[in-house]
């Protein structure tokens, strides 16, 4: 099962069933995207081609990003907050990468100040806080309980 979660709803916007070996990233382009939508996804969604699709319907996305992902910096944020050790607006470095996605990303790497856990979140918000993109992500956490919950009951 595949979900897209309405957080401020708390309910499945969408939902798409397929067998359970294929991956989550297979069912992005059933999905129709809305512009200024926000769209939160794990790292295990760095499928950048189908990011691009949201990017050009202008939705907005927050990734957390593997920690190998490269990046050219093109601006360097100043005046970080704390908890956010950088926060630049880059593109891609990786040929295949920069092919599929060619627009600017903004990177936010940030520390968890309660484990000291390292973060990187890549956004097409360029504009948005540090803070703000970390705290979407940590919106997720409704998401990780909705599927607990469908997994306990289903």
């Amino acid at each position: 099962m595949h979900a897209l979660y309405d957080i401020e709803a708390q309910v499945p916007a969408f939902v798409h069933i397929t067998p359970a070996n294929v991956h989550d990233s297979k069912a992005m382009p059933e999905i129709s995207y809305e512009p200024g939508a926000h769209y939160i996804f794990d790292r295990i969604y760095n499928d950048y081609k189908s990011l691009y699709t949201i990017h050009r319907t202008k939705g907005l996305f927050v990734l957390r990003a593997k920690n190998s992902v490269q990046m050219k910096p093109q601006i360097w944020k100043r005046r970080l907050v704390r908890g956010i050790v950088s926060d630049i607006v880059g593109t891609f470095t990786v040929y295949k990468s920069a092919k599929v996605y060619p627009e600017e990303l903004l990177k936010v790497i940030c520390i968890d100040p309660e484990d000291g856990s390292k973060y990187i979140f890549l956004t097409n918000n360029l504009t948005a806080p540090g803070t703000l993109t970390s705290d979407l992500y940590r919106n997720r956490w409704s998401v990780e309980l909705f599927f607990k919950w469908v997994k306990q009951h289903l």
